[in-house]
């Protein structure tokens, strides 16, 4: 899956007021022009946005007279007045919504989604700010398109997503000495530092409101999901929950600043922990919860009823030894927090990544509190035992598996043009859900065609989906949770004849994704420092992407799994540690290219040293030969391809064999054929081809 664009509050240097103004322009029209206006806001009706029918087109026209807005708007009119009017009686000028949960996660549940039901974008990263007589969004250049598609024009949209451009509007909205509200569980301790940093010397005070001011005027807010967690096989565990908590304690132990407890707030770090999986959150394994950790207790709160008798005697929930764990109500985390807090010399270690800000400024006085940027719980599940690592390659067979189904199947169809970005998307998900240990989907699946590719984290739907064609690229960015691990994986394709510029860009994206694949480098190298490798070759022609260059990715778990990747704020490689690797080029209204594989760290042969590192993929799908300019390739990048593509053969052969997938595994071998190296460029060879591939084929058809 694309990678973050930038790290937490980096900041996009363009901002820029869409529709800012738009509205005012209505005071200028006849009177005839009001009353049509009036006619069409109150036959919009609450959740549908007010539409100029005969008008057409996938964004808003704000500017328009009446404006325009495409059926994929929202009408937020009578939710932002109901905010507004909560506002009023606790004295707070302006209200911020991000668009997170308490657990400051990624991905949320559709109970969290406060952002998308208040403005109508369901972009995953935005900040909403809201006053008496504006409502303004702010998000990156991933959902700029996005916004103007699902927002009415009671929003503007600030395309930036950096604090600093929140607070600065904030100190010319919004009077001296007035209050800016806030949800502090929505809040991390580092985003709480620098608003308050920001807007201190304005005189504008940030008020703590506890109680969200969406959730109240949130009529129909979907309820918590029924399923209870469940705990892992011990065909996919290694280290059982005790032997983690010990191996924490241990970290607790050796620290030199001498905490006493762990507070873990990241849902992942939770359901690692003890080893249960939970259907809370869609696509992601997790269920709500806190734990507190110290030497001789472990408090784990979550939602009780949820709790069956089996993992209650799993998590030897009956005692109060150290290694017993003792249940406690989700909603109970803050008093039992104060509870700890008020025993002599405790000391608190917290994550401040992921710890909001509702538990930290709990922790009081300072001499209660240790920080680090990550817990030792996310430090840890970043590298991963033999058996995670075992098990998560062999999910990555089976994925292969079904993506080599998915693109056989468009290649035959395709052409026939019956296909669209969404029955794609479908047929992926269809694929993967007959593979042994399926899930479901790790995500929502990227189905892009055309121009749609370009914006790098679309999605299709009814309104924006387009049909596929041998005349456009087409993107599929898709992954699969199974039960021994997640996957993620990109493949680029194009059915018919692409343009020059078309086959070096991609084959330079292709470049990046090797060239880092390929490197050497020493154990404790920062992603960030090799993350140029991967730009390398585009940036030799005047060509860039906006967005990350890869995520950690985890062991049936997130498919984004902080803190392991290639920005400033990921930690240092170590071996065992997985993560996606994944350059791209996008062409606005024209195409998108990105070509992502999961790899993982593993030790490198080099003549001098045993502490050398270099990345091992695991990914096993080929790339689309007809997009491959060989010319542009070196001797090293093609024998890296010839590697890679025997490998495929090795590890996904005998699987597509014993599925008894015959035109699969015809279809594989005809895609891995080795190239044939030449001096500086390559080629395959008619004869390389049928010499390599018949034999093969021939046999397994015997069988």
């Amino acid at each position: 899956m694309r990678a973050h664009s930038q790290d937490r509050d980096t900041c996009v240097p363009l901002s820029h007021s869409v529709c800012g103004l738009a509205w005012s322009r209505w005071s200028k029209m006849s009177s005839s022009g009001w009353i049509l206006a009036v006619c069409l806001v109150v036959l919009g009706g609450e959740g549908h946005a007010v539409r100029a029918e005969e008008r057409s087109g996938s964004e808003r026209n704000c500017s328009a007279i009446p404006p325009y807005l495409p059926p994929t708007a929202v009408n937020t009119t009578l939710r932002l007045r109901e905010l507004r009017a909560s506002m009023i009686p606790l004295n707070i000028s302006a209200y911020i919504i991000p668009a997170t949960d308490a657990h400051l996660s990624e991905y949320i549940a559709p109970r969290d989604a406060r952002l998308a039901w208040m403005s109508g974008f369901t972009g995953s990263a935005g900040t909403a700010v809201i006053t008496q007589n504006k409502a303004v969004l702010w998000t990156d250049s991933r959902y700029w398109i996005q916004a103007q598609r699902q927002m009415d024009c009671n929003w503007e949209l600030q395309q930036d997503s950096s604090i600093r451009s929140i607070t600065n509007w904030l100190i010319l909205e919004v009077p001296e000495g007035d209050q800016v509200g806030f949800d502090p569980f929505l809040f991390s301790v580092d985003t709480f530092d620098i608003y308050n940093t920001n807007l201190a010397p304005a005189d504008l005070i940030l008020k703590s409101i506890s109680d969200n001011l969406v959730d109240k005027i949130w009529t129909d807010r979907p309820p918590l999901p029924p399923d209870n967690p469940t705990r892992l096989p011990d065909s996919v565990i290694e280290r059982t929950w005790p032997m983690k908590v010990e191996q924490i304690r241990a970290q607790i132990i050796d620290n030199p600043y001498k905490p006493t407890a762990v507070l873990l707030s990241a849902l992942d770090e939770t359901a690692w922990l003890f080893n249960l999986r939970g259907n809370d959150i869609p696509y992601n394994p997790f269920f709500y919860s806190y734990t507190l950790l110290s030497m001789d207790e472990i408090w784990l709160f979550v939602h009780t009823e949820r709790i069956t008798e089996e993992l209650k005697v799993y998590l030897n929930a009956s005692c109060y030894q150290s290694l017993c764990v003792q249940l406690l109500e989700y909603s109970s985390v803050r008093m039992y927090l104060q509870s700890y807090l008020q025993r002599p010399n405790v000391r608190v270690w917290v994550g401040t990544e992921y710890t909001n800000q509702a538990l930290y400024e709990l922790i009081t006085p300072e001499d209660k509190l240790l920080t680090s940027t990550y817990s030792p719980v996310l430090t840890t599940k970043a590298v991963k035992d033999m058996t995670e690592q075992r098990i998560l390659k062999e999910a990555h067979v089976r994925d292969a598996v079904a993506v080599m189904q998915l693109l056989l199947w468009l290649e035959r169809k395709v052409p026939e043009g019956t296909e669209t970005e969404i029955t794609a998307a479908l047929f992926a998900d269809q694929c993967r859900s007959k593979q042994k240990n399926s899930r479901g989907p790790s995500f929502e699946t990227i189905s892009a065609s055309g121009p749609n590719a370009a914006l790098a984290h679309y999605s299709p739907s009814n309104e924006t989906a387009r049909k596929l064609t041998v005349d456009e690229m087409y993107l599929v960015d898709s992954g699969g949770q199974y039960l021994d691990g997640t996957t993620d994986i990109t493949r680029t394709v194009h059915w018919g004849k692409p343009t020059d510029f078309q086959k070096e860009a991609y084959t330079r994206v292709l470049m990046g994704n090797i060239e880092i694949s390929r490197a050497i480098f020493p154990a404790g190298t920062r992603g960030v420092n090799m993350e140029m490798l991967g730009r390398r070759a585009l940036w030799e022609v005047g060509l860039n992407y906006g967005h990350g260059t890869g995520h950690g990715v985890g062991n049936y778990f997130g498919v984004h799994e902080w803190p392991v990747g290639f920005q400033s704020n990921n930690i240092p490689f170590q071996e065992g540690m997985f993560t996606s690797i994944e350059p791209g080029y996008y062409k606005e209204n024209d195409f998108g290219i990105r070509i992502e594989d999961i790899a993982v760290t593993v030790p490198a042969s080099t003549k001098h040293s045993s502490k050398y590192l270099t990345f091992e993929t695991v990914s096993l799908v080929p790339y689309d030969r007809n997009l491959i300019d060989t010319s542009l390739l070196n001797l090293e990048q093609l024998h890296w391809l010839n590697s890679y593509y025997e490998t495929i053969r090795h590890l996904v052969g005998p699987e597509l064999q014993k599925q008894g997938l015959k035109e699969e595994y015809n279809w594989m071998m005809k895609h891995t054929a080795p190239f044939l190296i030449a001096g500086a460029s390559a080629m395959v060879s008619s004869i390389t081809l049928f010499c390599t591939v018949l034999p093969s084929v021939l046999l397994y058809n015997l069988l």
